[in-house]
């Protein structure tokens, strides 16, 4: 698959990339929202059953005391362990009742167990059908609110022909590695590619099921509704479009993506989703059903009305070599972005639907590439490291999940 960026995907695989200062960072990101971040708001396109971004369908709408305190301009991040370590390419990390780790494996389509107190890694199984190749393989996992009485974990993965989306039943009592049911397919036909596969997995607040897509390079699907490629997706859990989606037969909840794998809910149940950009800015949008977020015909935020009207602004954007965001979190009334090639943790501190301030850059360079940021139930943050996937640089102990105190 030919991929429409040859300059950014060589910067990627390339580690020596320039870095710049952390203060430098701070000033560029000063002047971006000075220039007039957005919230991307205002009504929600198309489609019965379409809300505003604090509430979302089959969910209750927030009362005043579940927003956050607006958190400090100025944060902190320190690194208080490292759980696990050798880990091969990680990627999709689910958080199991009494918060031990699922962690899944992209390149071997494994998943293991990581106890959150001793970080002791146990093989659960492996996911038939996986066909790993580029960014493609096991993607993203999640457990539905209702593991405790179905023990069923969902998981996002490529395919011979496509990517989709199956659940399996995860039996405890069996033999480690031998611990998985057979997947159950309850979305497929996804456009697969070597890039752009998307492949985030979670359970919003509404107990419906998210998905992230990419376009695989192919940029004519971004546009197109009838295509889940270049979308976030939202379905019940047994794979069905969910009540209350722009339209009523369909699973697209937005579209105009060219590679979001960062999904995350704020206090006030805003989803927000973190997106690679191609040569010019990667973004941090705040997701509204319905909406159009402008790929191809809009990278970063548009520019005195040269483009149509009707695209969703960017909240943020960051130039490539300082992010391409993978796995987005909240915790301490901010959201915490891992980033690949800018191999930091940034830190968006939110009041509302607008930042505080600038957003922070921490542990940058420290640990390579960072893949997914998770957050624990006490308020830490899961960090996992992405140095096996074939464009880091793997050091020893490669990879690895870090524990984060977080303000």
């Amino acid at each position: 698959m030919w991929c429409p960026c040859p300059a950014r995907r060589a910067d990627e695989r390339n580690p020596a990339v320039q870095r710049r200062s952390h203060k430098a960072v701070l000033a560029a990101a000063c002047l971006l929202l000075v220039a007039g971040c957005s919230s991307g708001g205002g009504p929600a396109a198309g489609g019965a059953g379409s809300v505003g971004p604090a509430h979302r369908p089959g969910s209750p709408a927030p009362s005043p005391s579940a927003s956050a305190v607006v958190p400090p301009a100025k944060g902190t991040v320190r690194v208080t362990g490292t759980l696990a370590t050798g880990l091969k390419s990680p990627w999709g990390v689910a958080v199991l009742p009494g918060g031990d780790l699922l962690v899944g494996e992209r390149d071997t389509g494994r998943i293991v167990r990581v106890a959150a107190h001793g970080g002791k890694v146990s093989e659960v199984g492996s996911v038939p059908g996986v066909a790993p190749g580029g960014e493609g393989g096991l993607l993203g996992l999640a457990v539905a609110p209702s593991f405790g009485t179905d023990h069923q974990v969902y998981a996002y993965f490529t395919t011979a022909s496509d990517n989709r989306v199956a659940r399996l039943i995860y039996d405890e009592r069996r033999d480690p590695g031998n611990q998985l049911g057979a997947p159950n397919t309850i979305f497929k036909g996804i456009p697969k590619g070597h890039f752009h596969n998307g492949g985030r997995l979670a359970f919003g607040p509404d107990r419906m099921l998210y998905a992230s897509t990419g376009e695989t390079g192919d940029k004519a699907l971004a546009q197109d509704k009838k295509s889940p490629a270049g979308k976030i997706l939202r379905m019940t859990p047994d794979g069905e479009p969910a009540h209350g989606n722009p339209e009523p037969d369909s699973v697209v909840y937005d579209y105009g993506h060219r590679n979001v794998e960062g999904l995350a809910w704020d206090a006030d149940r805003r989803l927000w989703a973190s997106e690679f950009g191609q040569d010019a800015w990667d973004e941090l949008n705040l997701i509204e059903p319905g909406r159009n977020y402008g790929w191809p015909q809009v990278e970063g935020k548009r520019k005195g009305g040269a483009v149509p009207p009707g695209y969703a602004d960017p909240v943020l954007v960051w130039k490539p070599a300082d992010a391409s965001p993978s796995g987005l979190a909240y915790a301490k009334g901010s959201l915490w972005m891992a980033s690949l090639r800018g191999e930091r943790l940034w830190r968006i501190a939110l009041d509302g639907t607008e930042p505080v301030a600038a957003p922070q850059a921490f542990l940058t360079g420290a640990y390579g590439r960072l893949r997914t940021v998770v957050a624990a139930d006490d308020g830490a943050l899961w960090l996992v490291t992405s140095n096996t996937d074939g464009r880091g640089r793997p050091r020893p102990g490669d990879d690895r999940i870090l524990r984060l105190v977080v303000s």
